[in-house]
């Protein structure tokens, strides 16, 4: 065990006499991305591993330039699959009750997020309904008068049916980030922006790396490049999996005179197009998933014009103009799972990759299973046993 760590609901903090990981004297881990994935990544592995050298690496001059910081969380715990879904769970008391000293503020506002379906779309609401039935809050079905009661802009005859998820949040993306970053800080890790790491190369038990700042040496490489993963993997020598980022399209409109804060979070049940107030403004999405290249994605104006198309044939908000617009790459693999852990043929290469479309809900979660496997470890009790196999590269390589 390593000395010098005691366990809390949220990880790791130092006191003599406790932990659960084996002593690993001054690694060096190099963490290869600085969105929400890298951040967390390299801030749970400070607090697992006191001792160990960690350096966060990010190509951009600032942190979470690309998605992390294009994001529109919502915290739905109703969402994506049954491993990302233990993820989640294992990131809500962190998210509810950070760490003392990392954040400002609350890091969620409470939210509630409301999906409508057509007289097609009934079937899905069946599926949603009984996927959230054994969560904490459990989902709920509306009628279409109680639909529009969250939402008012409804338009009635567009909704047959519509299910409820009491209980979500909207997340401060920034200051969650930010936490990371004061912890990872707080702990003794280091931060590179502006280095980006063109190749990686083997040196004995571990890497050379190079990097536009000059080459530096590490124990481990740890993949958190979201779009690029495939890429940085594949500069290592080490096969990619499959990674295929996907351009989502959001952009704002003026919001309807009077408060709105009280609205749900409204989407169409398959994800062709949601509406979020966000102050004075609504924020909207086409909920587009357009196959792309890495690369610092731009809003497509033809993307913006069909999800005005949707919003308005399903509410009066008479969308004329858009204030402002953008774009962000979401990465999934095939199954749209996370990918977390040692490579399965080259274990000093761990990957962190995946995120999708519940990055940031579950990037407590992946920074801590990554700080447990990282080193050949296995699960903390954070995960309480639960089979965290899908999250695993070896799945796609055949390694069940």
């Amino acid at each position: 065990m390593i000395r010098g760590a005691e366990r809390t609901a949220h990880g790791f903090r130092e006191a003599p006499g406790t932990c659960e990981h084996a002593a690993v004297g001054n690694v060096r881990i190099a963490v290869v991305g600085g969105g929400i994935a890298g951040a967390s990544a390299a801030y749970h592995l400070v607090e697992a591993y006191p001792d160990a050298d960690v350096l966060l690496l990010e190509a951009e001059p600032v942190l979470a330039h690309h998605t992390t910081g294009r994001s529109a969380a919502i915290l739905v715990e109703n969402l994506s699959t049954p491993p990302n879904r233990i993820l989640t769970k294992a990131s809500i008391a962190f998210l509810h009750d950070p760490p003392e000293g990392l954040v400002d503020a609350p890091l969620l506002t409470h939210r509630q997020v409301m999906h409508v379906a057509t007289e097609d779309q009934s079937a899905l609401v069946d599926d949603l309904l009984t996927e959230g039935r054994e969560l904490p809050t459990p989902s709920v079905e509306l009628s279409p008068d109680e639909a529009q009661a969250h939402f008012p802009p409804l338009r009635l005859e567009r909704v047959h049916r519509a299910a409820l998820e009491p209980d979500c949040a909207d997340v401060d993306v920034g200051a969650l980030h930010q936490a990371y970053v004061r912890g990872l800080r707080r702990g003794g890790g280091r931060i590179a922006t502006s280095t980006r790491v063109d190749a990686a190369r083997p040196d004995g038990d571990g890497w050379r790396l190079d990097t536009t700042d000059g080459e530096m040496g590490a124990d481990v490489v740890v993949n958190a490049a979201g779009a690029w993963g495939d890429m940085v993997a594949a500069s290592a020598g080490v096969e990619p999996i499959g990674l295929q980022p996907c351009r989502r399209t959001a952009f704002m409109v003026n919001g309807p005179d009077g408060d709105t804060s009280a609205w749900a979070f409204t989407a169409d049940i398959e994800h062709r197009w949601y509406v979020k107030d966000d102050g004075s403004q609504m924020l909207c999405s086409l909920g587009d998933e357009t196959p792309s290249d890495p690369c610092d994605a731009r809003p497509e104006e033809v993307d913006v014009a069909l999800a005005i198309e949707r919003i308005n044939a399903a509410t009066t908000l008479a969308i004329r103009s858009v204030n402002s617009s953008w774009a962000g790459l979401r990465t999934f693999v095939p199954d749209r799972s996370l990918v977390i852990g040692p490579d399965p043929d080259r274990p000093g290469f761990v990957w962190c990759v995946g995120q999708g479309g519940c990055g940031i809900q579950t990037s407590v979660g992946a920074g801590r299973l990554l700080a447990d496997l990282a080193l050949g470890g296995g699960p903390s009790a954070t995960f309480s046993g639960a089979d965290v196999s899908g999250l695993l590269p070896g799945r796609l390589r055949g390694h069940g």
